[in-house]
């Protein structure tokens, strides 16, 4: 039915006589024909009650402050009252999804006593009590082969390191391979031939051959098991990470395609587990691949694009239903030579999709400086002055090729032509919720500093109508650093209106605007240009929609009033805000002209 709206819709716009107002440089986007199914399905988690209580306190489970980014990156942490914690206020701002910050797989060495090392050859600490019979546990693995053949050897040692723990679903081979507990310190031991990646099924060890040891330091209480608990809860889906691929040597940005076997095997294992133990959990969301890329119309040349379409293969047949989630990054600078128009990185996507990832939520890259957020109008405004240690005392259209919403934009059209060629994938923006720098550092790492939530409004309003869902890079450090913290800036401010899009759009035979965005009820649209002024308030001349179309986020609303676009001079541009009887206000108006 929301098909049958979005065209009739569509038609009554193309019947509107030839001058039409757009967004900067913008058409909407072509949806895709009603036989494509949009995006992959899941069951959303609903909150259990309404209060919880446990020796981590009381919590609530009721959403206080909603706002328009609805889903997180979290760290890792020991102390599970720190989950807890984290899920009620992430869920108290209106957050329904978290999505894990993961580890990498590794190629390492080992001295003479087969104690794993360190990159630069020390002894690695997180390994070194890896110990059977007297023995470490990779020369412990080489005796147990070398008892069913002398032949045998262990001949490549990886670490994995991670703070989940494993049920029997991990393991292919359990005479070969098991779980060795010492002290609180639990290590997963997992054996695969070193021929291709064939992880024999067979558990055949009397042919000689060489193994690769894949060695998983892992936890003796599962943290994920308490985030889908946590999830279930709060009404919060769980996105866990994926291994991270060995980075080439040479190209640290590209995934290491010497070792690209011993991932397939390892990610193999772990989703193996992860479908005999969770596959029914609706708090499992998908799982999240955190080898990022940058988005360039090279991309395709990338070998970790092969990374992403093994473990699409892998994901699908242990967790069917369940999307893989990545987030390649941004780069719009001028003056660097791997800077991308928004047409090159269109072409990014479309190369992404190919993998047959289910969700690609790009950084809007606003928090390293890389893309800026302004309209095509502000192209000779300076830059933001944060923006200035990125890219100097300049212009925005001098510094980059385009503005976030530029690149949205053009996504969204390269989503349109994948899902009409059968693939299913979503669009999300990843709102980067910090700064190029800061007097006082967010991060335990680097110089990013603290945004505020204007800046952050601003940027949700350049991701426009083009996303299906909006998260955010991320919860811990950068949403709970400073006095006020931007989580406390949002409470304070939550309802304050967002718009996100404009148009002109004909109701009837009256001629009009329609303003998507967020808390728009009881709202006055506000339209400006030149020294006019017009307010139109919703509820006594125009109407409001509360419920979201199809492939919108949550909470996005849609509103119209009546307008004469043929009172403003061709070519002018229009500043369209939203303010409410309290005298809140967009922050962020948007800008629109009338196109002859």
């Amino acid at each position: 039915m929301r098909w049958l709206l979005v065209l009739l819709g569509a038609a009554i716009l193309a019947a509107v006589a030839a001058v039409i107002v757009v967004l900067p440089n913008d058409e909407p986007p072509k949806k895709a024909s009603q036989q494509v199914k949009a995006t992959p399905t899941r069951t959303e988690p609903t909150p259990k009650v309404s209060e919880i209580t446990d020796d981590c306190g009381t919590f609530e489970t009721k959403e206080k402050a909603p706002y328009a980014v609805t889903g997180y990156w979290i760290t890792p942490k020991s102390n599970r009252c720190t989950w807890r914690h984290q899920l009620e206020d992430i869920h108290n701002l209106g957050g329904d999804t978290v999505i894990r910050i993961g580890y990498g797989l590794q190629f390492r060495t080992t001295d003479d006593e087969g104690r794993v090392q360190t990159k630069d050859g020390q002894l690695d600490p997180l390994y070194k009590d890896c110990v059977e019979d007297g023995l470490s546990c990779r020369d412990a693995a080489e005796r147990d082969l070398q008892k069913v053949n002398p032949k045998n050897r262990v001949s490549r040692t990886y670490a994995y390191r991670t703070d989940e723990s494993f049920g029997p679903g991990l393991f292919r081979c359990p005479q070969m391979e098991r779980k060795i507990t010492v002290g609180k310190r639990v290590y997963f031991r997992m054996l695969t031939p070193m021929d291709g990646g064939s992880d024999d099924s067979t558990c055949d060890f009397t042919k000689p051959k060489p193994y690769d040891m894949i060695l998983v330091a892992g936890s003796d209480t599962d943290s994920l098991t308490q985030l889908l608990d946590l999830g279930e809860q709060f009404g919060v889906q769980v996105f866990p990470a994926l291994p991270l691929a060995p980075r080439d040597p040479k190209t640290p940005t590209r995934a290491n395609e010497k070792h690209m076997d011993t991932l397939r095997t390892l990610t193999r294992r772990i989703l193996q587990d992860y479908g005999a133990r969770f596959a029914d959990r609706a708090s499992l969301g998908g799982v999240y691949q955190p080898f990022e890329v940058q988005m360039a119309d090279t991309l395709a040349d990338n070998p970790t694009l092969t990374v992403y379409a093994e473990q699409h293969q892998i994901v699908e047949q242990e967790l069917p239903g369940k999307p893989i989630l990545i987030s390649p990054y941004l780069d719009a600078r001028k003056r660097v030579p791997f800077g991308q128009t928004p047409k090159q990185v269109a072409a990014a996507f479309v190369a992404l999709a190919k993998t047959g990832v289910g969700i690609i939520a790009p950084q809007d890259s606003r928090g390293t400086g890389k893309v800026g957020l302004f309209w095509p109008d502000q192209r000779e405004t300076e830059v933001d002055e944060r923006l200035r240690p990125v890219v100097g005392e300049t212009t925005y259209g001098t510094a980059y090729h385009g503005s976030t919403r530029d690149y949205y934009r053009e996504m969204s059209v390269a989503r349109d032509q994948m899902l009409q060629a059968g693939y299913d994938v979503q669009l999300w923006a990843n709102v980067e919720a910090f700064e190029p720098s800061g007097d006082q550092p967010c991060a335990p790492q680097g110089t990013r500093g603290k945004t505020d939530k204007e800046r952050l409004d601003q940027a949700v309003t350049m991701a426009g109508r083009y996303v299906q869902k909006i998260v955010s890079y991320m919860w811990s450090d950068f949403m709970t650093c400073g006095s006020p913290s931007l989580e406390t800036e949002i409470i304070k401010d939550w309802q304050r209106p967002i718009a996100v899009d404009a148009i002109r759009r004909s109701r009837d035979i009256q001629d009009g605007i329609e303003v998507r965005g967020y808390h728009l009820k009881d709202g006055t649209i506000t339209v400006q240009y030149g020294d006019e002024l017009k307010e139109l308030v919703v509820s006594a001349v125009g109407w409001l929609d509360e419920d979201p179309l199809e492939d919108l986020p949550e909470g996005m609303q849609t509103a119209w009033v009546p307008f004469d676009w043929t009172q403003v001079p061709p070519d002018e541009w229009v500043k369209i805000g939203v303010k409410l009887p309290s005298g809140k206000a967009t922050t962020e108006p948007l800008h629109v002209r009338i196109v002859a």
